[in-house]
Parts: C-alpha cells; structure tokens; sequence
C-alpha cells in the first residue's frame, strides 16, 4: 500500500464489525411493540434480502442463550423480544464497543474526556458508589 498501512486490521466493507448483528439484531427488537419472528427481523435489518435467514436465527438463538432475549413459541417457529430495557441493551452495545479495542485505558480516556459536565459529574458520583 502506498499510505504505508496495513490491511491487516481491515473489515472487507461487506462484513460487518465483531458483535454489529447482535447489537442491530438488539436494536430492532427493544424497539418493536411486540415480539418478532426471525423473518420479521431479517426483513427490518435488511429490506434487500441479502442477510441470510440462517444467520439471523443464529444470532438471535446467541441473544437468547445470552440472556438479552426472550423466545416463544409460535408454530413452529419463535418470536424473540428484547429481555432487557433500553439502558441496558445501550450498556451490553458499549461493553461490545469497549471490548472490540484492547487499549481500554486510552478509549475509557477519550470516552470520559468527550462527556459534558453534568454526565462526568454523574458518572463521578456512580463510581463513588462503588468504592
């Protein structure tokens, strides 16, 4: 490469970062008013049909066996909710993003260097509690 980089840390752009499908998969189903089939969430993920069924039940069996979603039966298929609130699917989606850089100090840095003062007060106070 003439820019002197590597390809090596490259995501070929049709692939999609570690844990993305997992926290789009999560998306969809905290803002659903009910409970989705795989199909349905295909569909809402991906209108053109690209990302494969098989892929999306895989995902969504992993959520589920992680605990951040809830399955029933319908036939004979499932309908998958989001089994946590808001807040907490935003925290597992930071822990991810957190998780995918192994310089956790310099992105906690810039994470905390980026807040305003009334979150940075927050999160203070937060900490604090844990002490």
């Amino acid at each position: 490469m003439s820019d002197g980089g590597t390809t090596e840390d490259a995501v070929p752009p049709s692939r999609r970062q570690p844990g993305a499908l997992a926290a789009e998969v999560l998306t969809v189903l905290g803002a659903s008013d009910s409970a989705l089939t795989p199909a349905e969430v295909r569909d809402l993920l991906d209108p053109s049909g690209s990302l494969s069924y098989s892929t999306v039940v895989t995902t969504l069996t992993r959520l589920h066996d992680k605990k951040m979603a809830t399955r029933v039966r319908d036939g004979r298929a499932f309908r998958y909710s989001a089994a946590a609130e808001p807040s907490a699917l935003v925290a597992w989606r930071m822990r991810r993003l957190l998780d995918s850089d192994p310089d956790h100090a310099s992105v906690l840095t810039r994470f905390v260097g980026s807040l305003n003062e009334k979150d940075e007060r927050l999160l203070r106070d937060l900490l604090g509690k844990l002490d």
